[in-house]
């Protein structure tokens, strides 16, 4: 599958069973999670890609991500594990 097949160039969003997914969520999310885990990202910056990595967390989960992909940084994957399953309850 083409990238253009699910999500056109003249659309900016998709809905996945009730969730929004936005064109350019992944690539925000691998911008995120760079950040956070970067040992020279300051407690602000890492604070603010943390709270964008959790409002993305449903997108995520929709395309699947984490079904096909595991974070290799076992500091991020902890949290993220922690977040998905407070998202969950």
């Amino acid at each position: 599958m083409r990238a253009e097949q699910l999500l056109p160039d003249h659309a900016d969003h998709i809905d996945v069973r009730g969730t929004t997914i936005r064109k350019g969520t992944v690539a925000a999310f691998l911008a995120n999670a760079s950040a956070w885990s970067a040992a020279d990202t300051d407690e602000t910056a890492r604070a603010q890609a943390a709270a964008d990595i959790v409002d993305a967390l449903p997108a995520l989960r929709a395309t699947g991500l984490f079904d096909v992909l595991e974070i290799r940084d076992a500091k991020l994957r902890a949290w993220i594990e922690t977040q998905l399953s407070e998202v969950q309850s």
